[in-house]
């Protein structure tokens, strides 16, 4: 595997691809410590240095690991990419519904006209998300997503936005949600530049480098929690025995993961033209976990954001406080509806996406066929019903994921079940880690075999949650030494600016 790492840099096109991915993700992550202007800045750093003391939990904590710590800091990208895959998900469920859009999928250029109307609704989506945090920077406090800079600033004396208190609100508002709008579609540029250019899934790879971000800020609370704090002898060993239940978490998630059910496809020797097709066995293969982390995904959004959107709405209404009391991603019963709910939607996107007619179609028009079962309703019957017990087991594995940062905050003591420090023990964080993490190195496993180097794996290939190949042009080895450059810069006069301040 150390061979395979080494090798990566043997190959110009994919050392060029690697450079300029490294080269985005930097540009990402200056952005999200840009902070709006009009914020006050001293609120920002109190509110930071409260957070690396150990004062995280609650929603806040949980949407600000998305975020990369934009939304705590309220950077440029405070919203991240998330209106970016809130608008995808619609479009992608009403392209398998709504039969007009099912057709336009299949024409040629139907795909790009989807994805130009994608951009539209996620400026849409980023503009309203934008405007409802604008407008609760007048009062933080009652917002749960700003995770306590309320409570900062009225601990300070001071305002977080000092322009409401002069009367230049509106314009404040305006400004920041043309700002917060312009972060977003830039996130979605930059995304689309490494799908194009880079390596693996832009957006998923924006996400998971913002997951990422956090994980020193997690080990840092969890020694103070366990090894700084009045643990004794016991505590060293809990941070150990953390860490390896943490590997076996990941263990689990990548066997699910790249788990399937192959069904031998028997093909007749057939003339196609003047082409004479060989017969033989091929392989279809069905996912155990087919819809992903979608599930996760749709259940936390039906839970929380009409809640907060509905708090923003009614500020002051005690039955929009008494359900997001009781939504509260500490409480129980927010981890039993949301399982629930995962279940549910398991079924509903596999239901959505996976078309077993359509697959017992192409196979009998390509002469193929499953030994044992005949072509037509049949084969599509036996698809179903394969597809339904993978389905079930996927669903369960999803849900016991999701619920698994509640089992260990009540486990143990001094961990928060909705915390910084349990959500990186299951729910969406881990799942798309190793989603993207294994997508990436399959990617560069195939670049390698290509070039006749060996791979990651002794035996066998790594097998990514999508089977998508390299597209694109890499980019120019001048372009990246400019990138390059222009990163150093903006790092040093970062360094400047901070030791200047220190």
């Amino acid at each position: 595997m150390i061979s395979a790492f080494s090798n990566t840099w043997k190959i110009p096109e994919l050392r060029d691809r690697l450079l300029f991915t490294m080269a985005m993700i930097v540009i990402v992550r200056l952005g999200v410590h840009v902070t709006l202007p009009g914020v006050n800045m001293a609120v920002i750093s109190e509110h930071l240095k409260s957070q690396s003391e150990g004062d995280d939990g609650g929603i806040g904590a949980i949407l600000n690991v998305f975020s990369g710590g934009g939304l705590a800091s309220l950077g440029l990208f405070a919203l991240g990419i998330m209106p970016y895959i809130t608008a995808s998900i619609m479009m992608q469920l009403l392209s398998a519904v709504v039969p007009s859009l099912a057709k336009l999928k299949k024409e040629d250029g139907g795909q790009q006209k989807i994805n130009q109307w994608t951009r539209f609704v996620t400026i849409a989506i980023a503009a309203v998300q934008g405007l409802f945090l604008a407008r609760s920077l007048e009062n933080p406090g009652n917002n749960p997503l700003l995770g306590g800079l309320g409570q900062t600033a009225q601990r300070m004396g001071v305002d977080l936005v000092p322009a409401f208190d002069t009367g230049n609100g509106l314009g404040f508002i305006a400004m920041t949600v043309l700002i917060i709008v312009a972060g977003t579609l830039l996130l979605m540029w930059i995304g689309d530049q490494i799908t194009e250019r880079g390596i693996g899934n832009g957006v998923s790879l924006i996400i998971s480098v913002n997951i990422i971000s956090a994980l020193p800020g997690v080990m840092v609370s969890l020694w103070r929690t366990f090894v700084g704090g009045d643990k004794g002898q016991f505590g060293p060993f809990m941070v150990v025995l953390l860490i390896v239940f943490f590997l076996f978490v990941i263990a689990a998630i990548i066997a699910i993961t790249q788990g399937q059910r192959r069904i031998a496809v028997q093909y007749a020797r057939r003339v196609a033209g003047r082409r004479e097709m060989q017969g033989g066995t091929q392989y279809l293969p069905l996912k155990v976990n087919y819809a992903g982390v979608m599930p996760v995904i749709f259940a936390t959004a039906i839970l929380q954001l009409p809640t907060q959107l509905a708090a923003q709405i009614w500020r002051n209404s005690d039955i929009v406080t008494s359900i997001n009391e009781f939504l509260s991603p500490n409480g129980v019963w927010f981890y039993v509806i949301s399982g629930l709910m995962i279940f549910f939607f398991s079924f509903f996107w596999v239901a959505t996406m996976f078309q077993p007619s359509e697959i017992a179609e192409n196979l009998k028009k390509g002469g193929g066929y499953i030994p044992g079962v005949r072509p037509g309703k049949p084969t599509a019957e036996f698809l179903d019903y394969t597809m339904t017990r993978l389905t079930f087991a996927g669903a369960i594995f999803l849900t016991l994921i999701f619920m698994l940062p509640y089992f260990v905050g009540l486990a143990i003591e001094g961990l928060e079940a909705g915390g910084l420090i349990t959500s990186f023990f299951g729910g969406t964080s881990l799942l798309i880690l190793v989603g993207v993490l294994l997508d990436m190195m399959r990617q560069i496993e195939t670049h390698l075999l290509q070039r006749q180097y060996d791979g990651f794996l002794r035996k066998g290939k790594i097998k990514g949650r999508q089977q998508r190949q390299l597209s694109g042009s890499q980019a120019s080895s001048s372009s990246i030494l400019y990138l390059l450059i222009g990163m150093a810069i903006l790092i040093v006069i970062a360094v400047v600016t901070m030791l200047a301040k220190g």
